[in-house]
């Protein structure tokens, strides 16, 4: 990794403010960029609205690599106006480095574009932590095209199994696992009919309750992945929140031992990402994970925000042997985190998804690509991303529902895996929070 270098030995210039929040779904916020070629250290810079009195300062050790994005939750120091300004200023608290003023609340954002160069306007998407959302988002194909697939869904449950919120999916083979906002996790296994039910055996019947590490809490569990070990390795849960303390963030990911026998799992690590991203409401954050393989990412030449650099699973600690992505609802943008097994984390990459909202991520193996869920938010939209020339995830279609289903608030998806592809064409399934028409499972298919 880049050491710190000194604010007084790059140009002050290097860094700017760049992205600017004033109301929504996220706290005021203010983004910096390094435009420049060299790490800076901006520990003890000082933010400031227009008010001398009030001032943000930055924790010490805040280092920005080059052509990296941070962004700062300023609202306990104070609020950004509808007509107001961001300044930048050294530690001294009077060399003013960068500043931006406007006179309408940000809808969603105020950005630059070019990043770091370019005047300030409204932008597309809110993209605190990545490149901003310039006439593109994330890049690549955005116009939305049919799904790739059958138009047919049928359901894929029995009536009233589960009720409602169930959210995040993950299939394994011949066993799909199913996370549910109230704490609790399922163990799904064939019905016979093309569809799914609750394991009977080892307690899984009627899901499992999930805690935290210390045994009590009700994780409000909205994702569901596994790495490369399977479920022998721990699933992994992604929340929002203690259900027992609604009105608060937590996001976490949470990995669970499932081998045992009885109906209460308690988490065997926790890693609390909640101060390492831009607050969100509470009932607004971690919603999608996935894990994609180290081994995938470095052959498709996957950059390291962190560093500046390719992506290089020999610079953090023993971890999973890939990364975590994780997706936001409130805001729609996509994290990856290297999860080291100290219960350590990196935040290597921060992505705009150019929707809306995020409830589901799935990295598909067969097709190097990663899914990204929107629910009746954004119409049941899909896009996939694939790592780009430039090392970064590019959006690279956006497909429409299947015009079988009807726009329902799916907040789960999953997909096959290779070895179920028949005549060109293989299952998928979606999970709905409202359980309508009595069904949370739906049916479908994607070619191969």
């Amino acid at each position: 990794m880049l050491a710190a270098t000194p604010a007084s030995a790059a140009p002050a210039d290097d860094i700017r403010i760049n992205e600017v929040v004033t109301t929504g779904s996220v706290n005021d916020s203010i983004e910096l960029y390094n435009k420049g070629t060299a790490a800076v250290d901006v520990s003890g810079w000082i933010l400031k609205d227009d008010n001398d009195s009030s001032k943000y300062k930055i924790a010490t050790g805040t280092t920005l690599a080059a052509g990296t994005f941070r962004a700062f939750d300023v609202h306990s120091s104070f609020g950004l106006g509808s007509s107001d300004k961001a300044r930048l200023y050294l530690a001294d608290g009077t060399t003013l480095v960068d500043s931006f003023s406007w006179s309408s609340h940000s809808a969603p954002s105020w950005s630059r574009c070019p990043d770091g160069t370019g005047a300030f306007a409204q932008a597309a998407s809110l993209t605190l932590g990545a490149a901003n959302a310039c006439g593109g988002g994330s890049g690549g194909n955005t116009t939305p095209v049919a799904w790739p697939g059958s138009s047919s869904v049928a359901t894929a449950d029995a009536a009233n199994v589960f009720g409602t919120d169930l959210s995040g999916l993950y299939q394994e083979g011949g066993v799909m696992w199913g996370a549910q906002n109230s704490g609790k996790l399922w163990r799904l296994v064939p019905n016979g009919s093309g569809g799914w039910q609750p394991d009977t055996a080892n307690g899984w019947s009627s899901g499992k309750t999930l805690r935290f590490t210390n045994g009590s809490g009700t994780p409000d569990d909205e994702g569901v992945t596994l790495t490369g070990a399977g479920s022998a390795g721990g699933v992994y849960v992604s929340s929002e929140r203690n259900g027992d303390s609604s009105g608060t963030s937590r996001l976490s990911v949470l990995r669970y031992d499932v081998s045992g026998t009885g109906t209460t799992l308690t988490a065997a690590k926790e890693w609390n990402l909640t101060a390492d991203l831009p607050a969100v409401g509470s009932n607004l954050g971690l919603e999608g994970i996935t894990w994609i393989p180290d081994a995938a990412l470095t052959g498709a030449g996957f950059k390291d925000a962190t560093t500046g650099a390719a992506y290089d699973p020999n610079g953090y600690g023993a971890h999973t042997g890939g990364v975590f992505f994780v997706g936001v609802e409130g805001t729609g943008m996509i994290y990856g985190y290297v999860l080291q097994d100290s219960g350590a984390f990196t935040r290597i990459a921060s992505v705009s998804s150019g929707m809306a909202a995020v409830m589901e991520l799935q990295w598909e193996p067969q097709a190097s690509r990663l899914w990204v869920v929107c629910d009746n938010t954004c119409s049941g939209q899909h896009r996939t991303m694939q790592i780009g020339t430039s090392g970064a995830l590019t959006v690279t279609a956006v497909y429409n529902r299947p015009t079988g289903m009807a726009d329902l608030n799916n907040e789960g998806f999953s997909v096959a895996g290779a070895g179920e592809c028949v005549g060109g064409s293989k299952p998928v399934y979606w999970a709905d929070d409202d359980n309508d028409s009595s069904h949370a499972l739906r049916k479908g298919s994607i070619t191969c």
